[in-house]
């Protein structure tokens, strides 16, 4: 992302639906990057705790099956990635970074008392807009895949924007004499992205299943289990099941979790319990060497001793 986009060096590594859309807006990519770097990090901080640990987003694009076929773990992924390019690039309409965008347009609401509307709020529409086009644009998110793939993927991403949108808050400054905030400067502004994966993480362990089937006139996605609630806007949808992740199987996309560390006084999914799959797990002792004893010594240092410690690390067999 620190170096100037080149129509044919860089372009062209793209997947073709991007690549219009690339070199129409050169100066955009370096945000795109950053929006898909943020989107790994997340991820695997996301599921750090879980059998499924979103290791494999590091090998983008070239994704493992439980990434291209239509799993709640590809939904969750689909719809970081929309949020992290329309926020990415909202951002660096109001920091100044893109030349044909700026700041976001003001509040229609009147602005609360005591305050006043500036400031430069981050320009949301214009971050949906061209983040769209682009995460849409995507062969496996768009063109690729069987219909009813291509339709979930663009469902998901649409949430992403939409969990997005809503959190678009007020942000103030506060002016005046010693700090007593007298006049309050406010703008509309994006929160931090960590944000919008723990609210797509809710959504991914809630998600529905569905299928793709003709309703009336056109197809549309519907409750796999005839009963279920409908289908709505924030809802993440996914239209297989996936592996438990506990034992490798490269088709399936699954890595297993053997030499995992586990938490054995945990009961959440970080368990060793849940973790290990209930194959057990082995204990290993380790010493550390750490700062204790520390003492302020006049003027103008801290002296410490080093300590040597005991540690147990628990490791799924």
């Amino acid at each position: 992302s620190g170096v100037a986009w080149n129509e044919s060096q860089h372009c062209r590594l793209l997947l073709p639906e991007q690549l219009q859309l690339c070199r129409r807006h050169l100066e955009v990519m370096p945000s795109m990057v950053r929006a898909a770097r943020r989107t790994q990090e997340l991820c695997q901080q996301s599921f750090a705790d879980m059998r499924w640990n979103c290791s494999s987003i590091r090998r983008a694009p070239s994704f493992g099956p439980e990434l291209l076929t239509g799993t709640r773990e590809a939904a969750f992924v689909h719809a970081l990635a929309a949020a992290a390019v329309a926020q990415g690039i909202a951002r660096s309409c109001s920091s100044g970074e893109l030349p044909l965008c700026s700041c976001g347009p003001g509040p229609s609401e009147p602005p609360l008392p005591g305050s006043r509307w500036g400031g430069c709020g981050d320009n949301l529409s214009h971050g949906l807009q061209l983040g769209a086009a682009f995460t849409e644009g995507s062969g496996r998110a768009g063109t690729g895949g069987t219909p009813g793939l291509r339709a979930v993927n663009r469902h998901n991403g649409a949430v992403g924007r939409a969990v997005l949108s809503d959190s678009l808050d007020t942000r103030c400054k506060c002016h005046g004499v010693s700090g007593s905030c007298s006049v309050k400067t406010c703008w509309k502004g994006l929160p931090d992205l960590g944000e919008i994966a723990s609210d797509l993480k809710s959504r991914y362990l809630a998600a529905l299943k569905v299928t793709h089937r003709l309703v009336g006139p056109r197809k549309q996605l519907i409750p796999k289990e005839g009963d279920g609630r409908p289908v709505t806007e924030m809802d993440l949808v996914y239209l297989i099941n996936s592996p438990d992740y506990c034992t490798p199987n490269p088709q399936l996309g699954s890595l297993g979790t053997q030499d995992r560390p586990c938490n054995r006084s945990s009961v959440g999914s970080d368990s060793c319990d849940l973790l290990c799959c209930g194959r057990g797990y082995n204990t290993y002792t380790e010493e550390v060497q750490e700062r204790c004893h520390c003492r302020y010594r006049w003027c103008c240092s801290v002296v410490c001793r080093r300590c040597r410690r005991s540690l147990q690390r628990h490791v799924c067999k």
